[in-house]
């Protein structure tokens, strides 16, 4: 299984090593209905687009886990591979990728994110 740190960070701490890489990058997609993988956590972005994507989720009021990925390395890479989308933050929404920064920040903006989370 997967540590979630805190409540209020709602971030998921580590990946179940038990488990082969794809299998742990299901399962933490699958963690919550809105998964975040980015650089840090909501409560402190380690870069300006995971802090903006994260930014969007709050303001909308979705619930959402967090996954940092620098501090998994192998998480990092398995997860470019597995979505074929090279860049953080990722988002993904009911086990799908959605993408990344700049497809969230045009989703929000067109209203297509608030009705995908809902």
């Amino acid at each position: 299984m997967f540590k979630v740190l805190q409540e209020s960070t709602n971030e998921i701490a580590s990946a179940d090593k038990t488990k082969t890489l794809p299998e742990q990058i299901k399962a933490l997609i699958n963690a919550e209905k809105v998964v975040l993988f980015m650089k840090g956590n909501s409560d402190f972005p380690q870069c300006g687009f995971s802090a903006n994507t994260s930014g969007i989720l709050r303001q909308i009021g979705v619930p959402f886990k967090t996954f940092n990925i620098l501090n998994d390395p192998e998480i990092r890479q398995g997860l470019k591979e597995f979505s074929n989308w090279p860049t953080f933050p990722q988002l993904y929404v009911n086990g799908q990728l959605v993408g990344g920064n700049d497809i969230v920040n045009e989703m929000f903006q067109n209203g297509e994110l608030q009705t995908l989370v809902k």
